[in-house]
């Protein structure tokens, strides 16, 4: 019990922001925001128009359907919104899927919608940013890009499936990229598999 005459102070949510962009990998973005809210984060999610239509194509989700995975959803022309401004303290900024073009909007620091604002802001207040990067094979231009990214703080994470874990359906193998992704955003409470080596 709380003694007469002391407050309890509860320690704030710990706040996501991420993006979901065109490239292919939807149900990344979703398990991120599903499994971020089940370790109690806030989440704060920017969904490109490109982004809803590969959702809807490999997920059967429309935006609406993604937006209520979120505790808050901007557009991406929604420049005013909060995660707009470093002074919104947040834990990390995961694009997930990450598309070329938003990688390259964000490696020339464009800040031309809120995505890639919300990134620059990350990167300028050297908080953490991961970008799901999604194609391949890579040319010239993307290797660049993601080696401008990573001169700047950001960490460039391709959803490569850990096979050695021997995940038995797609559903395993997104799970546990997910749980990666989100201990390197500092969240309490993610809990990838860990390797203990050839027995």
């Amino acid at each position: 019990m709380t003694p007469a005459g002391e407050h309890t102070q509860t320690r704030p949510r710990p706040r996501l922001v991420v993006g979901i962009t065109g490239a292919t990998g939807a149900a990344y973005g979703l398990q991120l925001l599903r499994r971020a809210r089940a370790l109690g984060a806030e989440t704060h999610l920017i969904l490109s128009p490109a982004g809803v239509l590969n959702a809807h194509h490999e997920l059967g989700l429309n935006r609406d359907a993604l937006e209520r995975e979120a505790d808050r959803a901007y557009a991406p022309g929604d420049v005013g919104a909060c995660v707009a401004s470093g002074s919104f303290s947040t834990a990390a900024m995961v694009v997930a899927p990450c598309s070329m073009r938003t990688l390259a909007a964000i490696a020339h620091g464009l800040s031309d919608n809120l995505m890639t604002r919300a990134a620059d802001v990350t990167l300028k207040e050297r908080r953490r940013l991961i970008l799901m990067v999604r194609e391949t094979p890579f040319n010239l231009a993307h290797l660049r890009n993601m080696t401008a990214v990573t001169e700047m703080g950001g960490i460039i994470f391709p959803p490569l499936p850990a096979l050695y874990l021997k995940p038995a359906s797609i559903e395993e193998m997104v799970a546990e990229t997910v749980e990666r992704v989100l201990e390197l955003s500092q969240l309490p409470g993610a809990a990838p598999q860990a390797w203990n080596g050839l027995k």
